[in-house]
């Protein structure tokens, strides 16, 4: 079980991000929207099942690499993890870098699963 200095943490960079839902990135994915999908899990979670579309960028070297997938810091970047707390600090990072248009999704993986499961 986290931490409780964890979750203040999360919520508290909650409240400086922009989240999304599983509805929205399903829309952007059918529209043929223009953004990255990164999956920050680790490769053994990654493994296990992705969402289309998604590159696989750790949460410990997210930083390292997003160059790999964009120096655009104008450009939709879409972080997701399991359940949408290291998305939300995924997300966080990368707008303290300078991307001005990054998103977590909520629930992550697990609830796409549910969410496309429908």
């Amino acid at each position: 079980m986290p931490m409780p200095e964890f979750k203040r943490l999360v919520d508290k960079v909650k409240k400086e991000i922009h989240e999304i839902g599983q509805e929205k990135l399903k829309q952007m994915q059918q529209s043929g929207e223009d953004f990255v999908l990164i999956d920050v899990r680790e490769k053994d979670d990654s493994a296990q099942g992705m969402i289309p579309g998604a590159v696989p960028i750790p949460r410990g070297v997210l930083e390292l690499n997003i160059d790999q997938v964009t120096t655009d810091k104008d450009k939709k970047i879409v972080c997701y993890c399991g359940g949408g707390s290291r998305s939300a600090l995924a997300a966080y990072m990368l707008q303290r870098m300078g991307f001005r248009n990054v998103m977590s999704l909520m629930g992550g993986y697990r609830g796409w699963k549910d969410f496309s499961g429908k």
